[in-house]
This record gives structure tokens, C-alpha cells and sequence, in this order.
């Protein structure tokens, strides 16, 4: 494969891994994100070392081991400047990525105490705030315990400002982040490049493969927080049995039995399980570890939902969806709307029930929808993003 113009012969990259769910790496889409990426910079001539609890799967990179924040607020406030240091001795790369862009600073100190010259970009892999459509900064419900969303929105923009390069996911990440960045009088230069994240080549239809027989399947795989939108979901899922829908709905339990110091925090997907769990046309599977069991789950459904999450900027299991060829239904919200099929789109539950009555009426429509589906992630192939990658990290 060509090595992209200007990239060096070897460009060494130390991957600062982020991880926002130690209890359970399989599905922590941080880990996912790398080992979907290193193999492709590998094949570009990227020297890969990955600083985290665990490795990518490709032999070809290195790992040296640092054990994982154990809380969401540990990831953002706390950061061992001296072990980074003696990570920058050890590597001596040419780019650092800070993939918890709240730690930047700290990256940036350590750069200067082992001397590095290295470059040092970010990848926002989530914001702590959204723009309503009113132009309101909202902050991420999630990141506001103990009136903390303030401190993590400070710190997360005092991390773009220590970064020579901020990667995005998409055109709306870019808006909201230029655009608050401005409002709190800060000069984001051309650092902002935008690298979409890439899909997972093992998620997708293979020719022949057909969901379950039987009544159709619209399946929910997103995380049951309330600031996902749980409760909007819950409401189409009775207003679809109330109208009589020929569809049953199968919602993924992606968290799995939390620990009691998450459920305190935040006891919604637990509440949600319970009421979804209690619609005759709902069906609760437990995603386990095995992605293999998840594809096939994701094989066996007709179409999906996307998350009502406000502040949405990417999600991997909307990709996930649209690689396996499943007709995406969507609310107009973040990167949703940016994403969305037009045909597909709805503000109303009304909305949502009267157009999955037509995918599993009129086969035309739903083959036409999942064609699209599959052919919006054509440009998410991980070549296509190591090169863009490698590029926004190349001086």
C-alpha cells in the first residue's frame, strides 16, 4: 500500500489509549477504535505503541502497559505526569496522540520535562457539551455529577489549547467545538482536522445473509442511560405495540451488570431495562463479549434505531448498523441529522411508527433504504481513515 505524501519512512506514534470502561475492555469502544485502526497505520508505515491496560490485537504493535483510570472523573482529573515522561524517554516518538483530551496538559508537561519535540494531537472522542438548536451551550448530563460539568468542559478545552492537532469525528463536532471555543475567547488556530472513525470490517452483510424468519426485527443497540434518549425509546417502543406493528424490537443490554459506584451514580439503565423488559414487543439481549454473538445479532434484525441522544457526534453502534446494511431510523439530532437518510429521518413517535410500518410492508422501500445504508459507510473503510489520520498527525 502507498505510503501517504509526506508521511515519514517510519513515523513513530505512541497511542495514549483511552479507556472509559476497565471493567469490561471487550466492549469499551476506545479499545474497539484502536484495534480497528492500528492494523491499517501499520500497513502505512506507522511504528505503533499502544500505552494502556491492554494492546490491539495486530502482533505488530507494542504495549507498554499502564493500568486504566478506575472512574470517568479519574480519566479526566488525574494524570501521572512522571510515568508519561518516562514513556517519552522510553518511545522517543515522532506523535503523541492523547486520546483523553483532558489529559493534553499533562502530556504536554511531561513532553517538557523528557525534552520531546514530539507532536502532540487529541482525538475528541466524545464532548462534555452539545449546541442546542437554539445555539444554548448543554452540558453532557454524564460528565455533571456534583456539578462537575463545568470543571470537565475548562479542562477538556484547556486540552485542545495544549494539543498541535484536534481530531473530530464529523462536520457538527467541528461547529460546536470552533464555535464554544470562541465563545470562551480562544484561538483554536488549524489545529481542528476532521478524521472520521473508521467501521469495523467484520460488520458487514455478507451476500445471502438474511435476518431471522419470522415477524421483523428492529433492533436498539446503544447504551441505556437516560441522557441517551432511553425514555423517547420507550415511548416508540408502546406507541409501535399500540398501533399493532408487525416488528418486534430487540434491545441490547450493552453495560451488563454495573458495579454498585456506577449504579449510584446513575441508576437509568437499570430502571429502563425493567419497563423495556415489560412490553410484550420488546426483546432484552445481553451483549456479552463476543463479537462475533453481537454481528449476529446485528444479522438477524431488519432495521435499527439510532440513539435521541442530543449531543450524539458519532456513535460506533450507528455504524456498526449502517456497515451491516440495516435501515437506520433517526431523530434529527447532532450528527444524526448530519447522517441521516432523509427517508428515514421523523420528529414524532407517530413519525417512527408509520415509517417502520413501510420497511416491513413494502420490500422495495426497505431494500432501497438498506442499499443506502451500506453504501454511507463506503468512505469509513480503515484505510480510508489511517490515511487521513495520517495525515492530520503529519507536520
Amino acid at each position: 500500500m502507498p505510503r501517504p505524501a509526506g508521511a515519514p519512512a517510519r513515523l513513530s506514534l505512541l497511542y495514549l489509549l483511552n479507556v472509559t470502561n476497565p471493567g469490561r475492555l471487550s466492549a469499551d469502544s476506545g479499545l474497539l477504535f484502536a484495534d480497528i485502526l492500528a492494523p491499517a497505520l501499520l500497513d502505512q508505515g506507522v511504528r505503533f505503541t499502544v500505552a494502556g491496560p491492554v494492546g490491539v490485537s495486530d502482533p505488530r504493535a507494542a504495549l507498554i502497559e499502564v493500568s486504566a483510570p478506575t472512574t470517568k472523573y479519574r480519566a479526566r482529573f488525574a494524570f501521572d505526569v512522571d510515568a508519561c515522561a518516562g514513556l517519552l524517554r522510553r518511545v522517543r516518538p515522532e506523535v503523541v496522540v492523547a486520546n483523553q483530551i483532558e489529559a493534553a496538559p499533562g502530556v504536554r508537561a511531561a513532553m517538557l520535562e523528557a525534552g520531546s519535540d514530539a507532536l502532540l494531537a487529541g482525538y475528541c472522542h466524545y464532548l462534555p457539551f452539545h449546541l442546542d438548536p437554539a445555539g444554548h451551550l448543554r452540558l453532557d448530563p454524564s460528565l455533571n455529577d456534583a456539578g462537575l460539568g463545568h470543571p470537565v468542559l475548562l479542562s477538556f478545552f484547556a486540552g485542545l489549547m495544549a494539543c498541535d492537532r484536534v481530531m473530530v469525528h464529523s462536520v457538527t463536532a467541528e461547529n460546536w467545538v470552533t464555535e464554544t471555543a470562541a465563545r470562551l475567547g480562544l484561538d483554536l488556530g488549524d489545529r481542528v482536522r476532521i478524521v472520521p472513525a473508521p467501521a469495523d470490517p467484520n460488520l458487514v452483510r455478507r451476500a445471502g445473509e438474511v435476518p431471522d424468519p419470522g415477524l421483523p426485527v428492529g433492533i436498539y443497540n446503544h447504551r441505556l442511560y437516560e441522557h441517551y434518549g432511553t425514555g423517547e425509546f420507550l415511548e416508540l417502543a408502546r406507541q409501535m405495540s399500540a398501533a399493532g406493528v408487525g416488528a418486534r424490537l430487540r434491545v441490547t443490554d450493552l453495560l451488563g451488570q454495573r458495579r454498585p459506584d456506577r449504579i449510584r451514580l446513575d441508576d437509568s439503565p437499570e430502571r429502563y431495562l425493567a419497563q423495556l423488559g415489560a412490553l410484550d414487543n420488546v426483546e432484552i439481549v445481553a451483549d456479552t463479549v463476543e463479537r462475533q454473538r453481537y454481528r449476529r445479532l446485528l444479522a438477524g434484525a431488519t432495521f435499527a434505531f439510532a440513539p435521541f441522544r442530543p449531543g450524539t457526534i458519532w456513535s460506533m453502534s450507528v455504524v456498526d448498523c449502517l456497515s451491516m446494511g440495516l435501515p437506520l431510523l433517526t431523530r434529527r439530532l447532532g450528527w444524526l441529522d448530519e447522517i441521516g437518510d432523509p427517508e428515514l429521518t421523523f420528529d414524532t413517535p407517530a413519525e417512527a411508527v408509520t415509517i417502520v410500518r413501510r420497511l416491513v410492508t413494502d420490500p422495495g422501500f426497505a431494500a432501497a433504504a438498506a442499499d443506502r445504508a451500506v453504501r454511507s459507510t463506503a468512505g469509513l473503510a480503515p484505510d480510508v481513515v489511517a490515511t487521513a489520520y495520517v495525515k492530520a498527525i503529519t507536520r
